[in-house]
């Protein structure tokens, strides 16, 4: 589905503001922003399929040739054909692009390029809102099919097939099982899911990416701890905030809460999200500025219990994305959050 024309000019006008001189986008995150959310890929763990150039008389789009038509008909903007450079299999994109001339590459301008993207534009914020609503809808769908005799992998083919079946590519699916609850990104096996399990989806539509993590089963005594800890890192999260002082306020939060004050370093904590899973993951000396209307995934976790959303954040408050009413939720500092999915 081609993208909108009057995105692409304000992303034009944020490209030129940051580039001195011919810029190449080569990957999948800032070529996916600029074309307002085109399929860059074929295979989810492969380079994308063309590459940006972005130039003082015009965008030129280096496409591999066997992908070039596909393109053309269902991903860009229709006056965008005339711009493509056809490139032979054997060449990647970006090499070719590269190639044209001499060009910055995006290590070159990372901070000030995550920036133009960071703020996201009503367009975006329309298309992450159906998203997000979408990703969350499948994790309901799926929870109540679910038995403590599941396995972890029929849990995990059960979320991949409810996220493809609404357009949704599954970058990220996790299931542990009670037996299995140490593990922080739990690859699923055979393993049931026993009394209490984790669920976890990264999934990407139009180049944004929604991050959501649910429970099934029991509740667990930290729970409460946990959200206060998130808590901790919305009330931060505001627009003009430095990204390694709102890890700081929240990471603060784990000893307040009861949790052992160094939980934060057995676990990275989320950050920043969009067109990149974390755009960037926060750290204590990540200095990047929070933008209006910039999405969020923030994954405070504890053994055994994690708490996960994607959110949009602005002057107003916190907007959780990743949001379906029928999830049962607990109100936590003023915001509908999540509890166990019973079986």
């Amino acid at each position: 589905m081609p993208g909108s024309l009057a995105d692409r000019q304000e992303k034009q006008r944020r490209i030129e503001a940051l580039r001195d001189g011919p810029l190449v986008l080569a990957s999948h995150e800032a070529v996916s922003w600029y074309l307002d959310g085109i399929r860059t890929h074929v295979s989810l763990a492969g380079p994308p399929v063309l590459s940006v150039r972005v130039d003082d008389d015009g965008d030129r789009i280096f496409a591999a040739e066997n992908e070039a038509d596909r393109l053309i008909a269902e991903e860009l903007l229709p006056q965008d054909a005339a711009r493509v450079v056809r490139v032979p299999w054997v060449m990647p994109p970006s090499a070719a692009a590269e190639a044209a001339g001499a060009a910055a590459t995006e290590a070159s301008v990372a901070s000030a390029l995550r920036a133009a993207r960071a703020s996201l534009l009503p367009g975006e914020r329309a298309r992450y809102r159906a998203l997000g609503c979408d990703a969350a809808e499948a994790l309901t769908e799926v929870a109540p099919s679910l038995r403590p005799e599941t396995t972890e992998r029929h849990a995990a083919a059960a979320l991949a097939a409810a996220l493809v079946e609404r357009g949704i590519d599954p970058l990220v699916v996790l299931v542990a099982g009670a037996s299995r609850l140490v593990h922080r990104h739990p690859l699923p096996t055979g393993a049931a899911l026993g009394r209490r399990a984790m669920l976890v989806v990264c999934g990407r539509r139009r180049g944004l990416i929604a991050n959501a993590t649910r429970w099934i089963g029991d509740g667990d005594p930290a729970d409460e701890a946990i959200l206060r800890v998130e808590s901790a890192f919305f009330g931060a999260s505001r627009p003009g905030a430095r990204l390694d002082e709102v890890f700081a306020a929240g990471t603060a939060a784990y000893a307040t809460a009861g949790l052992s004050a160094d939980e934060w370093r057995r676990h990275h904590q989320g950050g920043p999200t969009g067109y990149a899973g974390r755009d960037p993951r926060a750290t204590p000396e990540t200095t990047d500025i929070l933008h209006e209307y910039q999405a969020l995934a923030w994954n405070p976790t504890a053994p055994g219990v994690k708490v996960e959303d994607t959110v949009l954040t602005s002057a107003s408050g916190i907007e959780v994305l990743t949001a379906d009413p029928r999830w049962p939720t607990t109100m936590h500092g003023g915001l509908a959050r999540p509890v166990a999915h019973p079986f």
